[in-house]
């Protein structure tokens, strides 16, 4: 069965989750006391509903204890995210998620049982930020907070050697998975570990987000 899913609080940010989520065929309940943000998302949301998020008798009177995640898309109003999380909380829901303004925010939002904490502006812009920073890297996908599938042009300094030679995984922590081909652009696995890297090649590796976004900088 799909999770289903509880967002409080419809400003750009809960918006975007209840159209990304209905868009892939998931159950969200929409939730604001503001009657043009609800509005805005009634043709998206399972189910749009204007009230107050702060009130438990309210949203327990939703049956929200059926929902899997919930979602506390407040942000700017700490004492209003506080008492969303902990009626969430009450009502059983396994997994809250909560947006932080701040750094203050975050700590406290942990401390009453958010299962995690968001700072989107905040990671917005350091996402953008290594994505300016790239140069060999032309695709990121994360797996978690630490690993990570990236896509990338071979540097400058790999050109003439082997992997073997290389010895990536000892020294990086980067594990070759496939080499695109120039001319079908299809993904060749496994890797001769013994062919030497030509200019324009594009390997797929496995690695953590962090050493090879530093790496990548360095070249």
């Amino acid at each position: 069965m799909e999770k289903q899913f509880v967002v409080l609080g419809l400003g750009i940010f809960g918006s975007t989750l209840v159209k990304t989520l209905s868009q892939y065929g998931r159950e969200v309940i929409a939730i604001d006391k503001n009657p043009e943000n609800v509005q805005r998302v009634a043709d998206f949301a399972t189910k749009a509903v204007i009230g107050d998020v702060t009130d438990f008798q309210f949203l327990s009177d939703l049956g929200l204890d059926d929902m899997d995640v919930g979602i506390v898309a407040i942000g700017d109003r700490l004492e209003d995210s506080i008492l969303a999380t902990m009626n969430l909380k009450e009502l059983g829901v396994p997994y809250v998620i909560v947006k932080a303004k701040n750094k203050r925010f975050k700590v406290v939002l942990e401390k009453i049982g958010a299962d995690y904490v968001v700072r989107p502006e905040k990671e917005m812009g350091e996402k953008v930020a290594r994505t300016l920073l790239r140069k060999n890297i032309k695709d990121l996908i994360e797996l978690d907070e630490e690993n990570c599938i990236v896509e990338m042009k071979v540097p400058q300094a790999w050109v003439g050697k082997t992997l073997s030679q290389l010895d990536l995984r000892k020294l990086y922590s980067i594990n070759v998975l496939g080499k695109r081909n120039p001319h079908t652009h299809k993904l060749e696995v496994p890797v001769d570990p013994n062919l030497e890297i030509e200019l324009n090649d594009t390997f797929l590796v496995l690695a953590q987000t962090d050493e090879i976004e530093k790496y990548d900088y360095l070249l």
